[in-house]
């Protein structure tokens, strides 16, 4: 038998008998380096950000209506919006300034936005509040409402930890021991992911929400959803814009 047939049949052997070489320790791969994770970094609006399009009285695709060119009726519907004791006290903006140009619609929907943020006696919750607030906003991917919102969210008492949950878009289940986050918070997330991307409410939420918001506050939930999400097609309709110096504080394109 020849040298090399000897070589491999010793090698043969070697294999069935001992199992797979030894690499030598200076072929052995590297591990590969642990996943950083991202930390996001809001972005400060640019003029170059603005659209062509926009008016910068408004920010918007039309510009802001200016009170003396409305007929009287929708004067005072004006009038009924921008007032000394409003929070739009100094002057139409946002949304609510395209909405202007439907004075009659206007004149319904900004009392109804009134009841749905702060109550018929203005004593609602606004940590929950501002939780389901931004809840919609992550998951309708509205930039605008996010960036108005989790300012007021943090000046209503809720946690840190709270809204880089609903930010980072993670499931409720995977943070059990996360500070602040109670039955009720899990279920107003859970409400609005599910309104806003599945066919209806899974029965095992509208229970939870019912036992601890009573029919009233289901509604009420349900609502306050709707109308942020009805906020959202207003802002994409005019495609309304944070203003130049103001950050976007969600992760978005």
């Amino acid at each position: 038998m020849s040298r090399l047939t000897l070589t491999l049949v010793l090698s043969v052997v070697c294999v069935a008998a001992c199992g797979a070489p030894v690499v030598p320790e200076s072929a052995t791969p590297e591990p590969p380096a642990p996943a950083t994770a991202e930390i996001f970094v809001p972005r400060e609006v640019s003029p170059a950000d603005i659209p062509a399009d926009i008016h910068e009285d408004s920010w918007a695709r039309l510009p802001t209506v200016a009170r003396d060119a409305l007929k009287p009726d929708d004067q005072r519907v004006f009038d009924s919006i921008v007032h000394p004791d409003s929070r739009y006290a100094t002057g139409l903006r946002g949304p609510v300034g395209m909405w202007m140009y439907s004075p009659r619609m206007a004149e319904h929907v900004f009392p109804t936005s009134t009841y749905l943020r702060y109550g018929a006696d203005g004593q609602r919750d606004q940590r929950l509040t501002e939780l389901a607030i931004i809840a919609t906003a992550r998951e309708l991917d509205s930039q605008y409402e996010w960036s108005a919102h989790e300012p007021a969210a943090r000046t209503a008492g809720l946690e840190e930890e709270i809204i880089e949950l609903v930010r980072s878009g993670r499931p409720v289940t995977e943070t059990e021991t996360l500070p602040g986050l109670g039955e009720q918070e899990r279920t107003i997330i859970r409400v609005a992911r599910e309104l806003i991307h599945e066919p209806k409410l899974s029965r095992e939420a509208f229970e939870s929400a019912q036992r601890l918001f009573g029919d009233e506050g289901v509604m009420d939930l349900a609502g306050l959803i709707g109308y942020y999400t009805f906020v959202n097609y207003t802002l994409k309709t005019f495609d309304v814009q944070r203003a130049p110096g103001t950050q976007l504080l969600l992760p978005l394109p």
